[in-house]
């Protein structure tokens, strides 16, 4: 079964970005075998000039933004940000967590269903590292608000958030498993005061066990750090090694 491998641009490090750009660091990732990039909102220094450079290396636009702002209103103007990236970037694909989605949330759902119905950029719900939006009964109470909307939404299932929340990925990804698009790998390990992201093979988690309980078949992005004094073979042996996982 064919899947697409990404890196996510975080991947390489706020310095290293910060150095040379996620033009450079696209092309290195495609250079290691990648299929393509997610490029990151908050890493870009100039969108302006960033953007159309990037076009064709990237196939998701991650937005640092949420889709309610505090307080549970429809923050349509992040999305319009958000989906104004994605299509300059080229990306089908736009990546946003729900924010701060509450009960008195669900009649905006309508203002959400109309902006979608105007752009081809599909819009994949994150489960982020929040209580709000990253725990697995919040995101089941808002995709089963959005299913009544009418509004079927696919999700971008993060591997590793779930530890930071104390939350089981295995239990998460079989409940949502049904709605996953894409899946960022992140493997997690416990300093003394803190979770931090570690490569899947390094990682605590039963990953092994959460992978077969996502689809195959939808793009998997590396989402963990990438150091090393030989970037390129550090990147290309964790895209192997992510192939091989799921071959």
């Amino acid at each position: 079964m064919s899947f697409e491998v990404l890196i996510s641009l975080s991947s390489f490090g706020a310095a290293e970005v910060g150095r040379h750009g996620q033009l450079w660091c696209s092309q290195l990732a495609r250079a290691a075998g990648a299929d393509s990039v997610e490029v990151r909102g908050e890493m870009l220094r100039d969108a302006q000039a960033e953007l159309p450079a990037l076009k064709g290396l990237a196939s998701v636009y991650s937005s640092p933004e949420g889709l309610w702002a505090e307080g549970g209103w429809l923050d349509s103007a992040a999305l319009k940000r958000g989906i104004a990236a994605a299509t300059r970037v080229g990306a089908k694909r736009l990546k946003m967590s729900i924010g701060d989605f509450q009960a008195s949330s669900h009649g905006s759902l309508w203002g959400l269903k109309v902006e979608l119905a105007q752009t081809r950029v599909e819009l994949l719900i994150e489960n982020d590292q929040t209580v709000r939006a990253g725990t697995l009964p919040a995101l089941q109470a808002f995709f089963d608000a959005a299913d009544r909307a009418g509004i079927p939404l696919g999700m971008t299932f993060d591997m590793g958030n779930w530890h930071w929340l104390g939350e089981c990925p295995l239990q998460a990804a079989q409940a949502l498993g049904h709605r996953v698009r894409y899946v960022h790998c992140k493997g997690a390990q416990r300093l003394p005061h803190k979770w931090v992201a570690v490569p899947l093979g390094d990682s605590v988690a039963p990953w092994r066990a959460v992978l077969r309980a996502l689809p195959a078949d939808v793009p998997h992005a590396i989402e963990y750090p990438l150091v090393g004094d030989d970037l390129l073979a550090v990147t290309r042996s964790q895209i192997d090694f992510i192939r091989a996982a799921r071959a």
